[in-house]
């Protein structure tokens, strides 16, 4: 924002633009995790978007703020959100999207999809998002500059996107900022093919290709991929560098995908060749083509001007002049003196999770980076931290134990971003949602709130036992508890034993390959590593253990 003020402004949760909409006009947010740059504050400004959300590295943003970014663009004619389709995007952009059609407002998602490796296309709707968000959303976003309603912007998002197709390499892997190594190495002479954006290793490996031959895979792969849906001779282009190959080398391929494009018998319209969607210091690039109609073409050559993406003359605009930007404010009520000792407690167990997850947090890294991208401990550390930091500020003002699960769960979701990190705070506001800031909660109360959470897990993330997620270690916890306790096993007792259970599913997670999530793409080759969310899942319950010696949470761990 300092660096480009004349673009945007900040507000919570990422930036808008700095010049108002007029009346009436659809805004689009675009979002995601940040390491991407220019994706996402980059493209921030007339003729592009109306607001970025910018999410954790490599983890998408809060549905809080979403909403935040959206409420501040927002000028009456509704709002497309747009992001790439990535599970922790998916469930906080859609979240956000319900909490502000609660309030009045229309609003639509458009998830990109345009990873040709990530999914065949009779499951275009499983594909990953990678550089053909640029693509895809330009063009909605120059729909929505030419004052388009609502339905049509979307539509035109919607053609866009299934006429998109991208295919990536990689030479060598990112590293996150502070780590020791990069999450993925590439053998000297070879390189990764059809890698994702989140430094997710590629399904596969090959020799070292020359500029030429590389711009040929590049093009086959894509052209390939598309298959029956090269519905026009004109198409748009984007050779995207991943942030350690630099423009004179994607000239030199950029001059071979033209070359076999035209053979092809493709006009290319208004190319790009650089940085859009980058992957930290990854040293790698990616080939994306686009299908162009009348419409989608129209709108990938409007005139734009954002902090990374320039295509004029665009009209000057006013200045924006009222602005929401505020962040989400606390709501605490007081709870009964019984309930308030209980959330006392529940206070200082969310603290001893916290510590639990953050001894752990390079190990659960190091087993997401094997199929995913390696930032799962750090996710899980930064939301288990807020949690406990959010509970311990309630407990202080009083909270009984509903409110105070309510803003560990708020903490948690806002500051992990991530799919864990709304998977995390959902399954906290559903615990909570069944107890009360009045009553001590009794062993049955506990047992319904765990199996609300888990529930509630397995709903927004669309997992069943046997898709290697955390869900693998969640359903035999909450049945064994079940069980047990209904069984007249002593709370505490009955907790160990469902920890325990949670931990051998975890660890048996480690034979089957990945179903959903990131890791799918790499289907058998996850097996012989457990999933990261199960085994962090195991690792916080059997933290709790200790909290539930006694059966009504009246005495002090």
């Amino acid at each position: 924002m300092a660096a480009h003020r004349e673009h945007v402004i900040p507000v919570h949760g990422g930036v808008v633009r700095a010049s108002a909409t007029p009346p009436g006009r659809v805004a689009v947010v675009l979002g995601g995790g940040s390491g991407h740059y220019p994706a996402f504050a980059g493209w921030v400004g007339p003729g592009f978007a109306h607001g970025a959300v910018c999410g954790n590295i490599f983890a998408s943003p809060s549905a809080s703020q979403v909403y935040s970014v959206a409420r501040a663009a927002d000028a009456g004619g509704g709002i497309i959100l747009g992001f790439g389709n990535y599970a922790g995007d998916v469930l906080h952009f859609g979240q956000a999207a319900e909490r502000l059609r609660a309030e009045g407002i229309d609003v639509r998602t458009l998830a990109v999809t345009d990873d040709i490796v990530s999914a065949p296309p009779q499951k275009r709707d499983q594909r990953r998002g990678v550089a053909g968000n640029m693509i895809v959303l330009k063009i909605a976003c120059g729909a929505a500059e030419d004052g388009l309603d609502l339905d049509a912007v979307e539509a035109i998002g919607r053609r866009a996107n299934e006429a998109t197709f991208s295919f990536g390499v990689a030479f060598d892997g990112c590293t996150l900022p502070g780590a020791g190594h990069p999450l993925f190495t590439v053998e000297p002479g070879h390189m990764a093919i059809g890698l994702g954006i989140h430094g997710e290793p590629g399904i596969g490996k090959q020799r070292l290709l020359g500029a030429d031959e590389l711009a040929d895979l590049l093009v086959g792969e894509v052209l390939d991929g598309a298959g029956a849906s090269r519905s026009s001779s004109r198409v748009a282009v984007l050779v995207n560098g991943l942030g350690s190959v630099k423009y004179e080398e994607l000239f030199v391929v950029y001059r071979r995908v033209a070359h076999q494009l035209g053979k092809a018998g493709l006009t290319i319209v208004r190319p790009t060749v650089g940085e859009q969607v980058t992957s930290l210091n990854m040293s790698g690039l990616s080939l994306t083509v686009t299908f162009l109609d009348d419409d989608l073409e129209k709108y990938w050559v409007a005139p734009a001007d954002a902090p990374a993406f320039h295509r004029g003359p665009v009209i000057d605009e006013q200045p924006r002049r009222v602005l929401a930007s505020a962040g989400p404010s606390r709501r605490i009520q007081p709870g009964s003196p019984a309930s308030h000792a209980c959330a006392a407690r529940v206070a200082r167990a969310l603290a001893h999770v916290r510590d639990v997850v953050l001894q752990h947090e390079a190990r659960l890294g190091e087993i997401d980076a094997v199929a995913g991208d390696g930032d799962h401990g750090i996710g899980m550390a930064r939301g288990t931290a807020a949690a406990a930091e959010a509970a311990e500020a309630a407990a202080d003002e009083r909270a009984g134990v509903r409110g105070l699960l309510i803003q560990a769960a708020e903490a948690w979701s806002e500051r992990a971003g991530g799919t864990s990190g709304a998977l995390w705070g959902a399954a906290l506001t559903a615990a909570a949602a069944t107890l009360d800031d009045e009553n001590l909660p009794t062993p049955d109360d506990i047992v319904r709130a765990t199996g609300a959470a888990v529930a509630t897990v397995m709903r927004l993330g669309g997992a069943e036992p046997g898709d290697k997620t955390m869900v693998d270690a969640a359903v035999p916890f909450a049945q064994v508890l079940e069980a047990r306790t209904r069984a007249g096993t002593p709370l505490g007792a009955a907790w160990s034993a469902a920890a325990r259970a949670a931990t051998q599913a975890a660890e048996a997670t480690a034979q089957i390959p990945a179903r959903l999530g990131r890791a799918r793409t790499h289907g058998d080759g996850s097996i012989g590593t457990p999933d990261a969310g199960a085994v962090s899942f195991a690792l916080i319950v059997n933290a709790l253990a200790v909290h539930f010696a006694t059966d009504h949470l009246r005495e002090q761990p």
